[in-house]
């Protein structure tokens, strides 16, 4: 397959229309559409010359300054609109009840502490975020009697928040980052980066520690029986620094998908739970590989059959190939299915009970890696029709038709 390299253009625009190519630059995108924003919002304050349209900008802010993901700021926007609202229509419906309290000052101030402490109650047990602002909404148009205008200002105030919730929900139609995408990208790029660390453990134990040498077990031999050489030593060092490295990155993209996951709820409709069981299975995976990688160097001078020895190099080979698998069906445009994980099943070889502990323990990590593989695969399967729907038909379209012009197969192909 001939590799096309990209124009200058190509690597230019294609932030602006390849969805994998923008979660790459994320963090750039989010500063140029926070910076579009409010540019628009300070024009909307020019052009309404509204009271206190400083709150247009500042809602504006509130929504979009830490929030690059389209399902975050959906949830966030709502949440501020609904807040908004009902702040007005508690304060509004307060001072019709109270019109004719005249002047019995210190009832009224009674009354909406009383109403404020209510609202509190209920945004801690239930509204949250929603009955904060409830809260602040309400005492914008009734904190003080004395003026006249107060109710005006506070409607003026709450109306400008409206304007500016529309204008971040609008802003996020520029350059959208979905978090179902970018969740997608994350754990794709992590199983691909896995794949290749396990490989590197498979390459160091076959080429660098292990020297394969015939040895037949016999019904009267155990591995408490087996002699190894005296000289050989059992170095407690990684496998090599740039597979630790490779670690490293793949813990810190675990820690980025956590940001995404009630995002990706509220885009795809799956059930938190559901996302954190793969998350959790994700760390696990993490943590067997980390595990075989500190286990690589004990095996050192450890003697082991050619049988188990190749079947080893083919379990390896194939978990490898499953992880590569399961990345590229995450990042494929197509409706795929996630196959099994392998079709080798370790209880079917007695022989393996017949290894040292060293290489049991070995294979019981791996066997354990397998369990966890298939997991995430059948969870990942269960959950693909909502998760697939929620990254929208234009990701799909375009990736279909970028790969059709380039003429080339994709990674699920290859």
């Amino acid at each position: 397959m001939s590799c096309v390299k990209p124009t200058i253009w190509q690597r230019f625009t294609a932030p602006l229309i390849e969805p994998y190519a923008r979660y790459q630059h994320a963090d750039v995108l989010h500063a140029i559409r926070l910076g579009v924003a409010i540019l628009v919002a300070l024009l909307v304050n020019k052009l309404t010359h509204l009271p206190h349209g400083e709150w247009t900008t500042i809602t504006v802010f509130v929504i979009l300054g830490l929030l690059q993901y389209q399902g975050a700021i959906y949830t966030k926007a709502k949440e501020r609109i609904l807040g908004t609202l009902l702040g007005v229509g508690v304060g509004l419906s307060f001072l019709w009840l109270i019109q004719d309290i005249g002047g019995f000052l210190w009832l009224y101030y009674i009354l909406i502490s009383v109403i404020s402490g209510i609202i509190g109650y209920v945004a801690v047990k239930q509204l949250g975020y929603i009955g904060l602002l409830t809260g602040i909404t309400m005492l914008m148009i009734v904190s003080s009697p004395e003026h006249s205008n107060i109710a005006q200002d506070g409607l003026y105030r709450a109306f400008n928040i409206l304007i500016g919730a529309g204008v971040a929900v609008a802003a996020t139609l520029i350059l959208p980052l979905k978090s179902t995408l970018m969740w997608r990208f994350l754990l794709a790029s992590n199983l691909e980066t896995c794949s290749n660390l396990y490989a590197g453990v498979g390459n160091h134990i076959d080429s660098e520690v292990l020297v394969p040498k015939p040895f037949k077990y016999t019904k009267a031999t155990s591995s408490a029986s087996i002699i190894y050489p005296a000289s050989s030593s059992v170095p407690d060092t990684p496998v090599n620094k740039s597979l630790v490295k490779a670690l490293q990155k793949i813990n810190k993209r675990l820690l980025a998908v956590r940001p995404h996951i009630a995002a990706t709820a509220s885009e795809s409709g799956i059930s938190k739970e559901t996302l954190e069981t793969i998350q959790r299975t994700h760390r696990n995976i993490i943590g067997t590989i980390d595990l075989l990688l500190s286990a690589a160097p004990r095996l050192a001078n450890i003697e082991i059959d050619d049988e188990n020895h190749i079947l080893l190099i083919h379990y390896q080979h194939e978990l490898t190939q499953a992880m590569q698998h399961m990345a590229a069906v995450l990042r494929s445009p197509n409706d795929e299915v996630f196959r099994p994980i392998t079709r080798i099943a370790v209880s079917e070889y007695p022989s393996v009970e017949n290894l040292g502990f060293e290489w049991q323990g070995y294979f019981w990590l791996t066997q354990t890696l397998q369990v966890q593989l298939q997991q995430l695969s059948d969870l990942l399967q269960a959950t693909k029709p909502q998760w697939f729907a929620a990254s929208g038909l234009r990701y799909q379209r375009r990736e279909q038709r970028r790969i059709e012009h380039k003429g080339s197969e994709t990674d699920l192909h290859l």
